[in-house]
């Protein structure tokens, strides 16, 4: 096992009935921004929920953040942030709306001349503008994590951001919110938890024999639920089981002793800055051809993950691993998520040589768990999914 810190500041307040305590976990006294997405909270009744709850504060309301959040639509918010002078923001919504207040949260306080550069320039955020969240989408773990990830259309770009001062303060998660989700957000949610898990878990053996039990139950876990929560997103246990996953999956907690790949969600963010893809299905594209362009070097963890969490038997690893990737298609493909960007858009011919020429330009020479997969590598990879 790898050396490693770790410190989670969010407090998580799970089950039914939490958005009540908003009051309570909110300073006395803060001006808040109330922020969320086009307007499915209206219609669930988590808006009126969260009216209530605030109703002691000083509230500005501030809608419409879209799905990958928008770099000219956060500017508006900031301005609003800067001329009422907000002292605490609310995220209310998925990982879309928790990015975009993260992006907020550390552009409240920025001293550099633009925003943009927090992002094109990979700067660090120590300390930013207090947030929580309620959470009504499960799937990116933003909720619990430091990371953010925000699109801008006018240059076409798709950047990540983080640091230690955008952990969100606490985080509400309440199942109930699974039952008014269309079928496709939660195969997506399910897709993109079962995809963070890989990331941190599909690479070389260390030792961290917890971290592969934890990651390997997550999966487990997903893979069992994910028929019931599709069937009946009204199904409580099943909705609290996936909410939970992709808490998990994405806050911090198994990816530390260990090596960590992201190849796939840097090759994904350019598919969805690009085309417009959700984000999850373009991880569900890219997954199997990744692993198989790097099967020799994943061979042994990918005999493992199908050994213990598809459970195939047989002693060759050669053909546990390409069972693995197989089965790891039809699961996104059972979710009905097509793993082909033809799928997608009929204007996919030259898109590799659009992001290897990309990942040149910003001297992204080096991807992987092993910092050694080129962009070269990367068209490869990008080409054998048209």
């Amino acid at each position: 096992m790898l050396n490693f810190e770790f410190q989670n500041p969010t407090k998580i307040l799970f089950g039914r009935g939490q958005i009540e305590k908003l009051s309570t976990e909110i300073p006395a006294g803060s001006k808040v921004m109330f922020l969320y997405g086009g307007g499915s909270i209206r219609r669930n009744g988590i808006y009126e929920q969260v009216q209530k709850a605030l109703s002691a504060f000083e509230v500005v309301e501030f809608g419409g953040i879209p799905a990958n959040p928008e770099y000219s639509k956060l500017l508006e918010a900031l301005q609003v942030i800067k001329q009422e002078n907000i002292t605490f923001m609310l995220a209310v919504g998925g990982g879309s709306v928790i990015d975009g207040v993260k992006f907020l949260s550390s552009a409240a306080l920025y001293q550099g001349d633009d925003p943009w550069d927090i992002l094109a320039r990979g700067e660090r955020t120590f300390s930013g503008l207090p947030f929580g969240t309620v959470l009504t989408i499960p799937a990116t773990g933003s909720e619990m994590n430091s990371g953010a990830v925000i699109s801008r259309a006018d240059i076409s770009e798709k950047r990540s951001m983080g640091g230690p001062g955008l952990f969100p303060v606490f985080s509400i998660l309440d199942p109930e919110v699974v039952s008014s989700l269309p079928e496709r957000q939660i195969a997506n949610g399910i897709a993109d938890a079962f995809t963070h898990v890989l990331e941190q878990y599909m690479t070389f053996p260390v030792g961290a024999l917890l971290q592969d039990r934890f990651a390997e139950s997550i999966m487990q876990t997903l893979i069992e639920i994910a028929p019931r929560v599709m069937e009946n997103p009204a199904n409580y246990l099943a909705a609290a089981d996936f909410m939970w996953c992709c808490t998990m999956a994405l806050n911090g907690l198994i990816q530390k002793g260990v090596p960590t790949d992201w190849a796939i969600h840097a090759m994904g963010h350019e598919l969805t800055a690009l085309f417009g893809i959700d984000h999850a299905r373009t991880l569900a594209i890219l997954t199997p051809a990744h692993y198989r362009f790097n099967v020799e070097r994943k061979k042994e963890k990918l005999a493992q993950y199908a050994r213990r969490v598809w459970n195939v038997e047989g002693e060759n690893d050669n053909a546990c691993a390409e069972i693995a990737i197989d089965k790891t298609e039809t699961f996104f493909q059972s979710l009905g998520i097509e793993t082909r960007l033809s799928a997608y858009t009929d204007a996919f011919e030259g898109t590799a040589e659009i992001i290897e020429e990309r990942f040149r330009q910003r001297n992204w020479l080096g991807l992987g768990e092993h910092k050694d997969l080129s962009p070269e590598a990367v068209r490869e990879i990008v080409k054998q999914r048209y």
